[in-house]
């Protein structure tokens, strides 16, 4: 039977061999199952980018590997894919590698597999751990661009980081929760998904220095390690309800915010003012039936532009940024329910 794409196609987007290929085509008998996924996850990833293989120009392969739910990383693929025709004469396929959650020690695996097959960048959001820079170093040594997203490895050998100020994000989610709260003292739920994670602690470090500064009377509570998963975040949620009478808004730094409503619902409790992250479809749903009042969000589209632009530059095929046009992190939007960007308006 006559396939798509050619053998030799798949097998790069797959990271496996042509014989591979050919005998998941066949059946798959005597393959790994994974091994079978990746493959028709192969065939799926070319069926979308399909408008891309055939321009001319020279051809480029990057990495996504994400550690994120994947209410986000659904949003983080759709907004690269678009950005793809912008990107010509350069042509830029891509491969997802995206988990909800994942040890670090098959995040080093995959990060030196990709190494081993070849590659022209990768575009990462792991945690800070000195196994995932380690990784991250032979990448580098190896001629393989990698750019952080979301949340960076500051002590790496990245390349760049895309992504906002999240100290300043968390900065401004003290702001609105102090304005909504008022001057009473008030008790916050703060939700991160792991400790591991820069940009959260990021965001949680301006979000508390913010409130020591200038609204004291707010104190926080905190729950970390639910994986910005719903089914692991609510229990959680629910005990600290429990635990703290007293806790009247949340600050969620790390998703699972279904959940998080869902919790307070359960208990009969009222939540005052919310403030999550990121217009995903579970935020946009949350945000028009009023149960959060804004989200920090940034443009995925640009950050996903830049983060290609990036990998080109550090290939050659780009000329560098002069200095003087050095380019800044991602503009924090509040978006509210009466500011819904124009896309999401339309969802």
């Amino acid at each position: 039977m006559a396939h798509p794409f050619p053998l030799k196609v798949v097998a790069l987007q797959a990271g496996v061999s042509i014989a591979t290929v050919e005998r998941v085509l066949r059946g798959g008998a005597g393959v790994h199952a994974s091994t079978v996924r990746r493959v028709l996850q192969a065939q799926e990833e070319l069926a979308r980018q399909s408008v891309q293989v055939g321009l001319s120009g020279k051809k480029f392969m990057i990495d996504v590997l994400m550690v994120a739910p994947q209410r986000f990383t659904d949003s983080v693929r759709q907004a690269l894919e678009a950005q793809l025709s912008s990107l010509h004469p350069a042509v830029l396929r891509s491969r997802f590698h995206l988990h909800e959650t994942l040890e670090v020690e098959r995040i080093v695996e995959l990060l030196e597999r990709i190494r081993k097959t070849g590659s022209h960048g990768v575009l990462l959001k792991a945690p800070d751990l000195p196994q995932v820079a380690d990784a991250v170093a032979k990448l580098a040594g190896a001629g393989i661009p990698v750019v952080t997203l979301v949340t960076d490895l500051p002590g790496s050998q990245r390349s760049t980081y895309v992504g906002m100020d999240n100290r300043a994000a968390g900065a401004t989610a003290a702001y609105l929760i102090g304005q909504w709260m008022g001057s009473a003292r008030q008790k916050v739920l703060v939700t991160l998904s792991s400790n591991r994670y820069h940009g959260e602690e990021e965001r949680e470090l301006g979000f508390r220095r913010a409130l020591r500064e200038r609204h004291r009377n707010i104190s926080i509570v905190e729950v970390s390690e639910g994986h910005g998963i719903d089914g692991a975040t609510g229990p959680q949620v629910a005990q600290a309800l429990l635990e703290h009478p007293g806790l009247a808004g949340v600050y969620s730094i790390g998703g699972g915010n279904a959940a998080i409503v869902g919790a307070f619902a359960q208990a009969g409790r009222h939540c005052q003012v919310f403030i999550g992250h990121d217009l995903d479809a579970d935020n946009l749903a949350l945000l028009r039936s009023g149960a959060i009042h804004a989200v920090l969000h940034h443009d995925l589209g640009q950050d996903m532009c830049r983060a290609c632009q990036d990998i080109l530059r550090a290939q050659g095929a780009l000329p560098p940024l002069p200095l003087q046009q050095a380019q800044s992190l991602s503009a924090i939007q509040i978006v509210t329910p009466w500011n819904l960007p124009a896309l999401a308006a339309r969802q």
